[in-house]
């Protein structure tokens, strides 16, 4: 298999569950979800990136020490990656994949992170895997699309809220006011941002 790649870099997971913990993130381009305030626009058209085959990509990974792969995108779901997973997991990878949940996912993940969006909704088969659901936060009306989600998930599914970065003045406030009367949900930073890094 070949994958339309943009970059392979170590970094600190900045979001959700696992915030802190060394990973390689492994990022592919193609998306068509079109979120309006994705911050890597420019990773939407995947024929602007080269395509590298499975053994390129794991080689890349494992210039780097750490065992998790965070394999994100554009929306990485887009393409069948049973061979990549497989190919990680000979070399003992911990996998995980951050996905809006729009396609069926095909590949072995230890940890699957959905961040459902309004304009392209997840497949119904997506929602008996999830690990972690982390809604971005835009406007006050998210909260409501977030319950939406989380109702179909399994009860042990960590739930995540998260301000859109250039709304986060405005959302925090609603965000812990939320959680304080919803304690089931958690607050997810973009932490990353803040240590600008990448």
């Amino acid at each position: 298999m070949n994958y339309p790649h943009i970059n392979t870099y170590f970094t600190l997971q900045g979001e959700g569950k696992y915030v802190g913990n060394p990973s390689v993130f492994l990022r592919l381009a193609g998306c068509n979800v079109g979120c309006v305030w994705c911050d890597i626009k420019e990773s939407w058209p995947a024929e602007n990136f080269p395509l590298k085959s499975t053994q390129e990509l794991v080689k890349e990974v494992n210039q780097y020490e750490t065992n998790m792969v965070v394999i994100t995108g554009g929306e990485p779901a887009m393409y069948d990656l049973t061979e990549l997973c497989s190919a990680l997991k000979e070399h003992g990878k911990i996998i995980h994949i951050e996905t809006s949940g729009a396609y069926e996912l095909k590949g072995n993940f230890d940890w699957i992170t959905l961040s459902p969006k309004k304009f392209k909704a997840p497949v119904p088969s997506i929602l008996s895997r999830t690990d972690e659901l982390k809604v971005i936060v835009f406007n006050s009306s998210d909260f409501e699309w977030a319950e939406k989600y989380a109702e179909m998930l399994q009860p042990n599914t960590e739930l995540y809220l998260q301000a859109e970065w250039d709304k986060k003045e405005e959302m925090f406030p609603l965000i812990l006011d939320y959680i304080e009367k919803n304690p089931q949900w958690k607050l997810s930073v973009q932490t990353h941002k803040y240590l600008g890094i990448e």
